[in-house]
């Protein structure tokens, strides 16, 4: 059976990008990789082995386009409020807490935040099928 181990993505900055994903989600570097003309940065955190590649392509200085196919990124968190406010005061701007529901019950409740990049993240809290 095939196993997700990670999801790539590119960015401009690496330490940028490394100071967002440790302080937003915890998320440190496990292996980093220098080559002839990129560097690949593995981050995770000890609750699971499921990692973010950041590629940082050597002299890019534009913004990478997104596309219409990139959705997001969805963690999930045990106190939703507190990670909102805590998102709040780093600076990041997170969207409003929503919720949604499907036949009458509650599915969801989250908020979307933004990488140094632009990509979305997606913060759930922990509940039914989201753990």
């Amino acid at each position: 059976m095939a196993k997700a181990i990670h999801m790539m993505i590119r960015v401009l900055d690496e330490e940028r990008s490394r100071d967002f994903y440790a302080r937003a989600f915890g998320l440190e570097c496990a292996d980093r990789y220098a080559f002839d003309g990129f560097t690949l940065v593995y981050l995770r955190n000890p609750e699971n082995d499921f990692e973010i590649e950041l590629t940082i392509n050597h002299g890019r200085s534009e913004p990478y386009a997104h596309g219409d196919g990139y959705g997001h990124l969805a963690v999930c968190v045990d106190d939703l409020d507190g990670e909102h406010r805590r998102f709040t005061a780093l600076g990041y701007g997170p969207n409003p807490i929503k919720e949604f529901a499907r036949d009458g019950a509650l599915m969801a409740r989250f908020f979307f935040v933004q990488d140094p990049d632009g990509y979305k993240i997606e913060v759930l809290q922990r509940h039914g099928r989201y753990r």
